[in-house]
């Protein structure tokens, strides 16, 4: 306990103590004082042990005859005093007695008197008891009371805590959506600007061009014809229009035939030395660069090639017989062509392949992409859209030539599903559909042996 219980718990029991003895009254009558009549006792003892007895005297033998004579008489005397002797000692029996009858009463007085005070203590301690079991039970209740509180107060603080973080969490998460947003749309704006300004500057290029060459066309006589390049046989005719606006809207965009390309890809990852023949706008230039792939593309319009130079790729114009005539046998592991056999005249054919063969290295792999005969559509609105077309060559007829020089493991896969471009070809019957109105163009893959 404290200072300040102990100062209660004493002035309590001082003024229960006043109220019970008022002041200037004792609390019990006061006992005598029975120190004197024990001395008193000693020294009455004292005496009488001394009757009898001889004092003392110096040494000598005057003094030891003196003795002697003393001790003679006392003994002498002795049936004289010795009923004198036994009185005195009764009476200090009876002395004796008293005293330890008095003290009896003092101490029967004293302990009267501390059983007042234990009776007073007992009240004061089952007062204590009560008060210190009343005062524990406070204590309990205050103590439940301030938890209870400090609990609610920590649990509302919490609450208010997780309140404030959920919110500032909420706004956070929604100013960045926001922003998220905000920038998502402003950078597709921005892409469709640049796209739109590319677009814009690629048909301002192939425009100028487009000029340039019709005026060299038209200037050429007056100039002097250039000497005649060196060919082998005849190749497929220039259109005299704008070749890669047709591509554009009659073969699809870029991104389009880029997507459908990448049907290639696995055929051709991994490979060192890989051409493109027949390039174009350079779409599988693209793609071979993207994958890491080394590959170089030819085309016969300079045009197509001035615009895949612009895109950064490797390309030249030049007739195709020409160039793999003029590369060393086994010099590329990869050769593809899309969209440009069904332009040859059909004698020459199985030139290009013999040529192709014998230009790849052992493993060396074949792609030619070129529209499927077997799928009646082609012939209603693909194929003849194309006046540089000369006719569709059959994958049997492709696959024979491939056979006949020297490539392997061929492999044909239907691409472009006529339904997707046709979609009232989906009333006619599954099987009906796939034999006649399958894919409008179809690949062959061949390997060198």
């Amino acid at each position: 306990m404290d200072t300040d219980e102990l100062t209660a718990i004493l002035q309590e029991v001082r003024d229960r103590v006043r109220a019970r003895h008022p002041e200037g009254t004792s609390p019990s009558a006061a006992l005598p004082d029975l120190m004197p009549l024990l001395h008193a006792r000693d020294a009455a003892e004292a005496k009488m042990a001394s009757i009898g007895t001889v004092n003392p005297r110096a040494g000598g033998p005057l003094n030891w005859l003196a003795q002697q004579a003393k001790k003679a008489v006392a003994r002498a005397l002795d049936w004289h005093v010795r009923e004198q002797v036994e009185f005195n000692r009764n009476v200090m029996a009876c002395v004796q007695a008293t005293l330890e009858a008095l003290e009896e009463i003092r101490r029967t007085g004293a302990l009267d008197q501390i059983q007042v005070e234990v009776r007073e203590l007992k009240d004061i301690r089952s007062h204590w008891v009560d008060w210190r079991q009343e005062w524990e039970h406070k204590l309990v209740v205050n103590e439940t009371k301030l938890l209870r509180g400090l609990a609610e107060l920590n649990a509302a603080f919490q609450h208010r805590a997780g309140l404030t973080e959920s919110t500032f969490r909420d706004q956070v998460k929604a100013q960045h959506a926001e922003f998220t947003a905000a920038l998502e749309s402003n950078l597709k704006r921005l892409w469709a600007d640049l796209e739109s300004v590319r677009l814009e500057y690629e048909r301002l290029i192939h425009a100028e061009l487009r000029v340039i060459r019709q005026r060299t066309a038209a200037s050429a006589p007056a100039v002097g014809a250039p000497a005649a390049p060196r060919v082998q046989g005849p190749s497929p005719a220039q259109p005299q229009f704008d070749y890669g606006r047709f591509a554009e809207r009659f073969r699809g965009s870029e991104e389009y035939v880029k997507k459908g390309q990448q049907f290639y890809l696995p055929y051709f990852a991994g490979r060192r030395e890989v051409l493109d023949i027949g390039c174009g706008r350079g779409e599988f230039l693209g793609l071979m660069r993207d994958a890491g792939v080394a590959a170089r593309g030819i085309d016969l319009s300079q045009e197509s090639v001035d615009l895949c130079r612009h895109k950064g790729l490797q390309a030249e114009a030049a007739d195709l017989f020409i160039y793999l005539t003029d590369l060393p046998e086994a010099a590329l592991d990869g050769i593809f062509s899309a969209q440009v056999v069904e332009h040859l005249p059909p004698e020459r054919l199985p030139e290009m392949i013999r040529l192709a063969a014998s230009r790849l290295e052992r493993g060396g792999i074949l792609a030619i992409e070129t529209p499927n005969p077997e799928c009646l559509a082609i012939f209603a609105s693909h194929f003849y859209l194309d006046p540089t077309h000369t006719r569709p060559i059959p994958h049997a007829l492709l696959t024979f030539y491939m056979e006949e020089y020297g490539l392997g493991l061929i492999e044909v896969r239907r691409l472009s599903p006529a339904i997707e471009s046709m979609p009232a070809l989906a009333g006619l019957p599954e099987d009906f559909r796939e034999a006649f109105f399958g894919g409008l163009d179809y690949a062959i893959l061949g390997r060198k042996l």
